[in-house]
């Protein structure tokens, strides 16, 4: 049994890594701020199935507090910090670039000093593909990532270099595991799948940006935990993709919804977006030698997955808000 830290537990991601490490007998302690950035219910939702279970404890609070932390770290002893704690969205990060500052890079910075303070000896960063913007694919770990073309982007790129200060100065075992289009039932509501989903089960317009040529990596949800939690292994300090390696349209998207909901989507075009990117693909064999990982799940599966959660829960999860 391992002693965890788990920051952003109520979130898509951070849930099922909790899930997954209370599966396997592990004792985590939980951190999320619960914000409003969208639908708190589904954090809720989420962190409901984690409550009660005699290995997990929670604590509402922020990574940019580092007295809560402080206190934190004093209960436990921690053999391993999970930093999944984020704030999300490429688009909202040109509203409020600050708090992407000041919780994806200062939080890092203070679970960092608090795992040299307390010993802690291994951490885990979950960071982006967004991170390869220009960059030639499939997108390998070797590539220069200098060039982020957005405050989200930027200010992940800021927690990995300063993960890797740490690592450097205190011995910190760090491994940088960066997602690739995640997706998934109680997946963030602002985010394409969940919009589609709930888009076309209503007949509303779809907004798509762009004409739907534009291609993900997209990766199920218990994929990128798993991955997650291998990567806890001593690695020294690694940057690993954890993505699909199969990239599809949003158009191929589109139809998987649609085949499955056996409704027609409402197609509404909108201009391409100047930040997002025209295309990702991550190169996984780096995570396939040093974690023995691969994803299991095909884009149809996760899709039929996705849509039966959503339809088991329609009585509350139609009325979810989208802020962005």
């Amino acid at each position: 049994m391992q002693n965890i830290l788990l920051t952003g537990a109520a979130g898509f991601i951070g849930s099922r890594v909790a899930a997954l490490l209370l599966e396997r007998g592990d004792r985590v302690t939980g951190i999320d701020n619960l914000n409003d950035y969208y639908d708190v219910r589904v954090k809720k939702w989420r962190l409901g199935r984690l409550k009660g279970h005699k290995n997990f404890t929670f604590t509402k609070g922020d990574i940019e507090n580092p007295l809560l932390l402080a206190r934190v770290f004093r209960k436990n002893s921690f053999d391993a910090v999970m930093n999944l704690a984020a704030r999300a969205g490429v688009r909202y990060s040109m509203e409020n670039p600050h708090i992407y500052m000041t919780t994806n890079a200062q939080g890092t910075l203070n679970l960092l000093e608090e795992c040299r303070v307390r010993g802690v000896k291994k951490f885990l960063l979950a960071s982006t593909s967004s991170l390869y913007a220009g960059q030639a694919m499939p997108f390998s770990e070797t590539l220069p990532v200098n060039t982020p073309i957005s405050p989200y982007a930027a200010s992940k790129k800021a927690a990995e270099v300063m993960a890797y200060t740490y690592h450097y100065l205190y011995g910190i075992d760090v491994s940088v595991v960066r997602y690739f289009t995640v997706y998934g039932p109680a997946g963030r509501p602002d985010m394409s799948v969940f919009r589609f989903i709930k888009w076309i089960d209503q007949g509303q317009p779809l907004q798509l940006f762009g004409d739907g040529s534009q291609s993900r990596d997209f990766t199920y949800v218990d994929d990128i935990a798993e991955g997650s939690v291998r990567a806890l292994k001593p690695l020294g300090y690694q940057v690993i993709n954890l993505g699909g390696n199969a990239p599809y349209d949003i158009n191929h998207l589109i139809a998987l919804i649609e085949k499955r909901l056996g409704k027609k989507a409402i197609v509404e075009q909108q201009a391409f977006h100047k930040t997002d990117m025209k295309a990702t693909w991550a190169d996984i064999s780096k995570a396939k030698a040093l974690l023995k990982w691969h994803p299991k799940v095909s884009l149809e599966k996760g899709i039929g997955l996705t849509v039966d959660w959503y339809q088991a829960n329609k009585k509350w999860i139609s009325s979810v808000r989208f802020n962005w």
